[in-house]
């Protein structure tokens, strides 16, 4: 009898960098599972086998997002608030259909509610993709190494609202195209500076 095909973790993680890739190229809705695993040189079979369906490669796409966006902002974090600011938005505007995809309706906690990303939630505890992006944040602004229920992340997400609409705006590119988009960013994080002096 035929040994079954296993198809191992480098397998999946080059999936997600092609998904990636090809979601940053063209956005969300314009690949296919067809073309992501004929860039990754492998089979469909090999696809569903690891992610079980489009939409969970995509789940795993928006997890594998929240880490580099969390890794970025934990290298930004030793030099304070504002370089915080700054990683943000410099993240935000090389992946903007990553971005999007992370904050949207359509996935928005889909790491919690049944969607795996091709994980074994037996072997590979569920991991919380959101809140290690907010803890460097959480961090800087509350002087706590260890953030959990019993920190107010009141001000966190204040700032964080602040700097995630100033960046969703200049995506949507809503403003009258002579606004200079640095330096309405740079006054947000003046403005952020100012109720959180020293940090």
């Amino acid at each position: 009898m035929a040994r079954p095909i296993t198809h191992d973790a480098t397998l999946r993680s080059r999936l997600i960098e092609v998904a990636s890739a090809m979601i940053d190229r063209d956005g969300p809705e314009r690949f296919s599972v067809r073309e992501v695993a004929g860039a990754a040189e492998t089979s469909t079979s090999a696809v569903y086998s690891l992610f079980g369906s489009k939409a969970d490669l995509i789940t795993a796409v928006v997890a594998d997002s929240f880490a580099s966006f969390a890794l970025a902002q934990r290298e930004a974090e030793p030099r304070g608030l504002r370089a915080l600011g700054e990683a943000y938005r410099a993240w935000a505007l090389q992946h903007p259909d990553r971005y999007r995809l992370m904050f949207s309706g359509a996935v928005a906690g889909a790491t919690h509610d049944g969607g795996h990303g091709g994980r074994d939630p037996e072997s590979d505890p569920e991991p919380d993709p959101e809140l290690d992006a907010l803890l460097p944040l959480a961090r800087t602004l509350t002087g706590v190494d260890r953030v959990d229920e019993s920190v107010d992340l009141g001000s966190t997400l204040a700032v964080w609202a602040q700097v995630h609409g100033a960046v969703s705006l200049e995506l949507a590119r809503v403003a009258p195209p002579w606004i200079d988009t640095d330096a309405v960013y740079a006054a947000v994080l003046d403005a952020i500076a100012a109720v959180h002096p020293g940090r």
